[in-house]
């Protein structure tokens, strides 16, 4: 590789040092850059786009990368992610500071693997009883999941998931997480949810906090399409709920309300270094340092 763009995130690498010394590596190597903070990523879009970079380095941890590739994938950048870790668990940023000059070093001798990680792609439907003004739809991509769940403090809400047009089960409580296998070990795993294997073509359904004495997770084919339907719920006049993409993205939703969710045209693509499994990965960042997070 020869052409890379720098990604930090600035509440990661206050000082730059770390930014720094990865710019001095690549300078030295002969190589190009471009650098840039997540704030003003997408200010530079013509710029990046000139450099045609063949490696974003992202800086942070693991919400900077989802972050970044979902905003790269808007730009139309769709290139292979190298994250640092300067955060907490960093499943996906898995260089540590100690180790980056090995890294890039690999990286310029084009010794390393790609992983392909699955994007959901989600759909706003507004229902039919809406104005025209506020029937507007919106597209939207994720890497980690995307999270219908209640309002404020609103009461509990009801949705229904539908599969390929098949009726799943209504959900009572406050929400439901559809996951990626990459975002499994987030939120769907905080709300009891499974672990999946990060090669694995399914997506995850996860009920938050339901008024149920046997909730469980459903996982489905990536081939599939899930509707989720916010439904009136008995004591509520008008149910307020909102539709979180990747926690960046946020819609009102009220009742009849449907977000559509398949699997997206794009993947991420993350370069791996390391040769370490998934199992001793998941032992390392969840059981031995969970009380880092």
């Amino acid at each position: 590789m020869d052409r890379f763009l720098i990604i930090t995130n600035e509440n990661k690498d206050r000082d730059n040092l770390v930014t720094r010394q990865i710019a001095q590596l690549v300078e030295a190597s002969g190589r190009k850059m471009a650098i840039t903070g997540t704030l003003n990523l997408e200010n530079n879009k013509e710029k990046f786009r000139d450099l045609e970079a063949e490696c974003a380095i992202v800086l942070g941890g693991d919400g900077t990368i989802i972050h970044c590739a979902t905003h790269l994938l808007d730009m139309d950048i769709p290139i292979p992610i190298l994250g640092i870790n300067l955060g907490t668990v960093g499943f996906l940023a898995e260089i540590e500071k100690k180790h980056i000059s090995e890294a890039l070093n690999r990286l310029f001798e084009d010794d390393y693997e790609i992983e392909n990680r699955i994007m959901l792609q989600g759909e706003f439907l507004p229902s039919k009883d809406k104005p025209p003004d506020d029937n507007k739809n919106f597209k939207g991509y994720v890497l980690n999941d995307i999270v219908i769940s209640r309002k404020g403090f609103s009461g509990v809400i009801k949705v229904q998931i539908y599969v390929n047009d098949q009726l799943v089960d209504d959900y009572r409580g406050d929400g439901v997480i559809i996951s990626t296998p990459t975002g499994s070990t987030a939120y769907n795993l905080a709300a009891g949810g499974p672990i999946i294997m990060p090669n694995a073509d399914v997506m995850v359904v996860t009920p938050i906090c339901p008024h149920s004495l046997s909730p469980r997770s459903v996982v489905v084919s990536a081939e599939d399409t899930i509707k989720v339907v916010v439904k009136k719920s008995k004591k509520a006049q008008h149910d307020e709920a909102v539709a979180v993409f990747d926690g960046q993205n946020v819609i009102d939703l009220e009742t009849e309300d449907k977000i559509l969710i398949k699997k997206a045209p794009y993947s991420t693509k993350l370069i791996r270094l390391n040769q370490t499994s998934i199992y001793e990965i998941l032992r390392s960042k969840l059981i031995n340092n969970c009380d880092e997070i």
